[in-house]
């Protein structure tokens, strides 16, 4: 069997500029390519889109991950591909990857089997150096801040209250928590600090919700690094940061143009992990999508818990998108797994087990449905041994709910193999918008929100916080921050705070541990359970693998 990045190498790709100019009538002289296969679309040409109509936005979204695979990015380029093939004019937005799960966990983030995005080994290896300029700007404010205590601390910043981290676009526990300017008089003054990861910067969350240059300094200036002696909050425009780090980001900020294995066009940009951060593609990359496509496919990251509900109550909510229909994306084997099932028998039959972990995604389906208006779309993306006892018994499960289930072969067969998801997805579309709902309204207190969060799509009791967290979000309010949408950062692999609880438990607390204001962004970030900001590598990380085949070419690579 031909790997991802088999199949990738063996793909007919045509070059960017002339494809961007047959298939999205964009002319050559706003495309910046990066090679023959990559390109950066002018900010210019897209703000002379702004008035023609939209197309339909399709949010692909998934139950809670699991070993076992489900494969929503796979989906997201199969049903785009799909749709194309049966006539509609369509375009996807993904995320770019990250090099910490790159060289840690998954290997790869460009989609699987016959329904990846291309160069597949650019996208996920450095690609147009976005994350680079986002990992740029951040520092810079942060060598800024140390630079400015050191010569005499105008700003009269509290070095015990600096919240400001820097950060490194790779899985590196050893710097979660470390001392700066050690060494003497002549480096600074020593204060405790800390690395996250790049997709968990502030930058990053900036840089996928501005619509504009002129928005992102603005945003970026808003940036809160830290606080006084008597708590007055010191911003990156008190720095004179905001147009540097602009400087930085303006190339960046252009959307990332590729192709997907059967030649459609697809954006590729921003990328921050929805554990930890907001989870969504740039707005700048979708509303553009939108006004160049009749069907835009997009992803929101993880399951429907996290990405599907930052996607509306921050995303939505910022960019006044309204999505069509959403599309849950499971797999057979991922439901025995939520079952009990462990990893080496999920390839036999057990429909006691599937039952139980339906309940998995018949709570994804319902808080779709029930809490974020949109109408919705099972896909099980299909493996070899699934049996048809079990594909009826998810039918029977969803049809209770009202929800249509189809069977996708994309990995194995492209586009061809999700055409019926195609034609489901454009006939619930064409049969009635969805009315999109926000879990919060902007008027309800922090605390709340974060319970109606934890109650409403977790299945929760309620929330916890010690009375530092408590005080913290008091104070966040009283100044003016409670209107702000919050932002969860929690295990991925369950609706608890707890990894291990599989299937869709009920009655736990949500520990609130720490809170970080993110006024650029403008959202609030609540860091719960044992959730780490700066991801470590596994025992065996796939950078291991991971290496220059005779002829060249990278090999290992998912």
């Amino acid at each position: 069997m031909l790997s991802d990045i088999d199949i990738a190498q063996r793909a007919s790709l045509q070059r960017v500029i002339p494809l961007a100019e047959k298939r999205l009538g964009i002319p050559d002289e706003h495309l910046e390519p990066y090679g023959h296969y990559k390109a950066k679309i002018s900010l210019d040409y897209l703000s002379t889109l702004e008035n023609r109509p939209d197309g339909k936005l399709i949010l692909v979204t998934a139950i809670s991950p699991t070993p076992a695979g489900e494969g929503k990015t796979t989906t997201t380029v199969g049903l785009g591909d799909a749709l194309n093939r049966i006539g509609k004019k369509a375009l996807i937005c993904l995320r770019e990857p990250s090099l910490g799960p790159v060289f840690g966990i998954k290997g790869g983030a460009a989609g699987g089997g016959h329904a990846q995005v291309v160069p597949m080994e650019d996208i996920n290896l450095h690609f147009t150096g976005d994350f680079n300029a986002i990992q740029l700007a951040n520092n810079l404010l942060a060598a800024l801040i140390d630079n400015h205590i050191h010569h005499g601390n105008e700003l009269g910043i509290d070095p015990r209250r600096i919240t400001w981290k820097r950060v490194l676009d790779m899985n590196d526990r050893a710097l979660r928590n470390t001392v700066v300017a050690l060494g003497g008089t002549a480096n600074g003054f020593p204060r405790e600090d800390g690395f996250d990861i790049v997709v968990a910067s502030e930058v990053m969350a900036i840089f996928c919700l501005a619509s504009s240059l002129t928005d992102l300094q603005q945003r970026l200036g808003n940036i809160v690094i830290g606080y006084t002696r008597d708590q007055t909050p010191i911003r990156a425009r008190d720095l004179e940061a905001d147009g540097a780090m602009t400087v930085l980001l303006k190339d960046a900020l252009k959307p990332n143009l590729v192709q997907t294995l059967e030649n459609n066009p697809a954006f590729l940009h921003g990328g921050p992990f929805a554990n930890i951060a907001h989870g969504c593609n740039s707005v700048i990359a979708t509303k553009s999508a939108l006004k160049l496509a009749d069907y835009v496919v997009t992803e929101a990251g993880f399951g429907a818990d996290l990405g599907a509900e930052k996607f509306v109550d921050i995303k939505c909510r910022k960019a006044g998108l309204k999505p069509s229909a959403a599309v849950v994306v499971a797999t057979v084997r991922a439901l025995k797994y939520h079952g009990g099932v462990e990893l080496k028998a999920l390839n036999h039959e057990n429909l006691e087990a599937l039952e139980r972990g339906m309940a998995n995604l018949e709570r994804h389906v319902r808080n779709v449905q029930d809490h974020y208006g949109l109408r919705c779309v099972v896909a099980i993306n299909q493996f070899t041994h699934d049996t048809a006892a079990e594909h009826d018994a998810i039918r029977r499960r969803m049809d209770a709910l009202g929800v249509p289930v189809v069977l996708a072969r994309h990995w194995a067969e492209g586009g061809a193999g999700a055409e019926d998801l195609a034609r489901t997805v454009v006939d619930v579309v064409e049969r009635g918008e969805s009315a999109v709902k926000f879990v919060y309204e902007d008027s309800t207190p922090l605390w709340e929100k974060l319970e109606a969060v934890a109650r409403k799509i977790y299945g929760a009791a309620g929330i916890s916080a010690d009375s530092k967290v408590r005080a913290q979000l008091q104070r966040l309010q009283s100044d003016g921050f409670g209107h702000y949408p919050v932002c969860i950062a929690k295990t991925q692999y369950s609706f608890s705070t707890d990894a291990q609880a599989r299937g869709a438990p009920s009655g736990h607390t949500v520990h609130v541990r720490e809170v970080r204001l993110s006024a650029g962004a403008e959202f609030i970030v609540a860091v719960c359970g044992d959730i780490m900001t700066m991801p470590g590598l596994p025992k065996v990380p796939a950078a291991t693998k991971i290496g220059l085949g005779p002829d060249g070419r990278v090999v290992g690579l998912f």
